[in-house]
């Protein structure tokens, strides 16, 4: 053994500092990264070069591996941002905002027979644009109702609906509950061909006394770019303000429940309602609540904010990262 003196030193370093001490000899430059490093000084009486050649050999080791920990860290945040890419997350979204606004329609129109009825509230809301042209035929059971966009038509929030959705349900406006069965032929939402239908099991007063409906849907739909999706699912709208009011503006809506949508690349996103959705038609996007999307075993979260009425949420990745992203593209 050559080996006759070792001194230790742990040494709490910031990035850029050089240290330096005469008793041991040792001179070091720490580089940007490195926080923390065990120094080892070997004294040598015979061979002095040695020390030299262990701490280069340290420092060396020092930088390698936390350079690995951040390439990984990158690599993890990266596989979770492509896992989570935004323009998908935007589809998913997009396709969340045709079903909302289909129910809408049928909801906003069934409405309006029912508040006739009982008288507990007007019944022209205004949402319904001077554009669509409803049918009615009713036999002694049913009711069956067309309700035509035709080419183009507007809607007061500003979605362009065109096409027609069929809807149908039983006579009696007098029941606690109702099925609605909608069905879509040559509909479009903003510009985006949209196919399927939805049923609804629609309570007059849940148990808060606010009318609510179960959905289930089950819908496609093309871009005017060419991307497709299908989605199905099944969620609870309850209509806790505005309802018989005589102004669409003021209807609020919590949502709950979860759909499974599958691209045209045909990755499956799972999203389920973790804390209730809320949804002012006075505002074009949802206003709060949380949504929790699962895909390839990998979870994330999306924010939809405090109540204000804009178009960003925050985005928690798998690994703890957040960004912000903007939702709900619309109508130029």
């Amino acid at each position: 053994m050559f080996l006759n003196q070792a001194a230790k030193i742990r040494i709490i370093l910031g990035p850029g500092l050089f240290i330096e001490n005469k008793r041991l000899g040792l001179n070091l430059f720490v580089l940007s990264g490195i926080k923390e490093v065990l120094i080892i000084k070997i004294v040598n009486m015979k061979k002095p070069q040695m020390k030299t050649r262990f701490l280069a050999v340290l420092a060396l080791g020092a930088m390698i591996q936390i350079s690995c920990e951040k390439d990984s860290a990158d690599t993890v945040l990266a596989e979770d941002q492509e896992t989570f890419e935004t323009a998908q997350l935007l589809q998913a979204d997009e396709s969340d905002w045709i079903t909302e606004e289909i129910v809408n329609v049928g909801e906003e129109v069934y409405s309006m027979g029912e508040l006739s009825v009982s008288g507990k509230g007007v019944s022209i809301s205004g949402f319904i644009p001077d554009c669509v042209t409803i049918t009615t035929v009713t036999t002694d059971t049913t009711v069956e109702k067309t309700i035509d966009f035709g080419e183009g038509c507007e809607l007061p929030n500003g979605n362009v609906l065109s096409g027609i959705i069929f809807m149908s349900y039983a006579k009696d406006m007098q029941a606690a509950t109702k099925s609605i069965e909608l069905e879509l032929s040559g509909f479009t939402f903003n510009e985006i061909a949209v196919e399927g239908g939805a049923s609804l099991l629609r309570q007059r007063e849940n148990e808060a006394g606010h009318p609510q409906s179960d959905v289930a849907s089950n819908f496609n739909a093309t871009w005017p770019d060419g991307e497709t999706a299908s989605w199905e699912g099944n969620r609870t709208r309850e209509w806790i303000e505005g309802y018989g009011s005589g102004f669409w503006g003021d209807n609020v809506f919590l949502i709950t429940g979860s759909r499974t949508l599958v691209t045209r690349a045909g990755n499956t996103f799972n999203r389920t309602v973790i804390e209730p959705l809320r949804r002012e038609w006075s505002c074009r996007f949802l206003v709060s609540g949380i949504l929790q999307i699962n895909r390839n075993d990998l979870t994330a979260e999306l924010d939809f904010g405090d109540g204000s009425c804009d178009a960003f949420g925050e985005l928690t990745y798998p690994n703890g990262e957040t960004e912000t992203i903007t939702l709900r593209r619309f109508r130029k």
